[in-house]
């Protein structure tokens, strides 16, 4: 502090107000800087300077802090050389990115999966209704290559607000096919596609109640999984499980979706509502009897989230849904067939509650999972008998962030995937229950490019130990 030189700075600062931040205006001189820094707060000072004298008021600048500038800028000539050489690069990197920029409203984001798999054991038979009978035999699959590659368009028009547009395609096959595995509980996270880009998702979403809440706004894709939080850290496709069922509650995160609005609300800092109303995207836009966004397919839910702690995460969900004839899928597409379809392609409602948690524990570990109870029922049935079933699953998940290095992933999924364990036809009731284990491991080699080994047993599939085992192998690699 007594040095000259901060003397003769710390009076120009004072007096000119070339430097802030701190609340009483004074230049604390005493804090250790480089040259550079303190360079850079003399170029400042004769900014300021310039900008008066500019401005025709040049009697505010006495001759003596002339004379102190002069000689600061003599001393520290060559920091404040190399500081204007680094501003000049920095201005032109700055010019040649505004340039070359996609777009000044829009982000665009890629990622391409590259899927190599291959399932063993014997393909499932059925002893009840809800899908096809097949002769026990083995599992017919070939290994496997398939692909997603998607496109995201993020538009923002405020700066706080989002357009999302995604084009998607992908090949990849889906394992529950008759003449696979012949079983829903095989199905991987992502499956199906014809090769072609198509539009996969197109939503708006923007900030109300001084961003205390969101609204979304969807055409296409708007799904549950959007607007509620299914507290999964496995919920990805992309880096997350490898299975349909292990990356979240499929009875309350999947049904009639696409097309309707959704709306988050932060109530507290622990605290958060989310719910919203969806139609499937396929009836959404058709204008015949049994269609559009209140006859089809359609969603109605509710989710408060409860974070109590850091580390702690708390969600109980209720959602009420109509499938329509020809389109059931009570489970998501996941479980057993009867599960899925309780009463066949009858037009089905359910109501569904969830309850999701997860606990980091410490950096390195993190264990939670769901518990999902589907309660259905047929009312359109021609001889005037209503009838009802439970569906329920669960899992318990275990996560190792960072296992082996920074970026990395192991999980571990345990559970039982959508079973009836009441029918009003008591013959329909699964009176065995089949167990998914699931590992898989992220090896995040760089911020682009991830591979993820990993592997899903089916015990009894479909519910009945009629069947044998299935084993499930995958091997993603992703590039984002």
């Amino acid at each position: 502090p007594t040095d000259w030189a901060f003397q003769a700075l710390q009076s120009l600062v004072e007096r000119y107000g070339c430097i802030a931040g701190y609340p009483d205006g004074t230049y604390k001189g005493n804090r250790a800087l480089t040259r550079y820094e303190f360079a850079a707060g003399i170029n400042a000072c004769l900014e300021r300077i310039n900008e008066l004298i500019n401005a025709s008021t040049a009697d505010l600048v006495t001759r003596e802090d002339l004379a102190r500038l002069q000689r600061l800028m003599e001393e520290f000539a060559a920091e404040l050389a190399a500081l204007r050489g680094r501003v000049t690069v920095l201005e032109a990197r700055a010019s040649e990115l505004e340039a070359n920029q996609f777009s000044t409203t829009t982000k665009l984001n890629g990622e391409v999966i590259f899927f190599i798999g291959d399932s063993f054991g014997d393909r499932a038979e059925y002893t009840t209704v809800g899908g096809p009978n097949v002769d026990d035999e083995d599992d017919p699959t070939q290994s496997y290559f398939g692909y997603r590659a998607r496109l995201t368009f993020d538009t923002s028009f405020t700066g706080k607000d989002r357009l999302r547009t995604r084009l998607e395609a992908k090949d990849v096959p889906n394992l529950s096919r008759e003449n696979l595995t012949n079983t829903l509980m095989s199905r991987l996270g992502t499956d199906g596609g014809s090769g072609d880009f198509e539009i996969d998702e197109l939503w708006y979403q923007f900030p109300v109640f001084n961003e205390k809440g969101e609204v979304y706004i969807g055409a296409q894709s708007l799904d549950s999984d959007d607007i509620l939080d299914p507290i999964s850290p496995f919920q990805s496709t992309g880096s997350g499980a490898s299975s349909r069922f292990a990356r979240y509650d499929p009875t309350m995160f999947r049904g009639p979706e696409g097309t309707g609005l959704g709306f988050n609300y932060q109530l507290n800092d622990n605290i958060k509502i989310n719910l919203g109303y969806v139609a499937d995207d396929g009836d959404a836009p058709d204008a015949s009897e049994g269609r559009g966004l209140f006859n089809g397919g359609h969603s109605a839910f509710l989710q408060v989230v409860y974070e109590p702690k850091d580390n702690l995460v708390l969600g109980l969900a209720y959602s009420r849904r109509y499938f329509r004839e020809g389109d059931v899928g009570v489970s998501g597409g996941t479980g057993s067939f009867l599960a899925n379809r309780p009463f066949g392609d009858t037009a089905t409602t359910s109501d569904n509650v969830s309850f999701q948690t997860n606990w980091r524990i410490s950096d390195s570990f993190e264990v939670g999972g769901w518990f999902g109870a589907a309660w259905a029922d047929d009312k359109v049935r021609t001889d005037g008998d209503d009838l009802d079933a439970t569906i329920i699953n669960f899992a318990v998940t275990l996560a190792f962030p960072d296992l082996l290095k920074e970026g990395d992933l192991g999980g571990i999924i345990v559970g039982m995937q959508p079973k009836v364990v009441y029918h009003t036809l008591d013959r329909l009731e699964e009176e065995k229950t089949g167990i998914h284990i699931e590992a898989l491991y992220r090896f995040q080699l760089n911020e682009y490019i991830s591979l993820i080994p990993a592997v899903f047993i089916i015990t009894d599939p479909e519910h009945t130990d009629e069947n044998d085992t299935i084993v499930v192998t995958t091997f993603r690699t992703t590039f984002r």
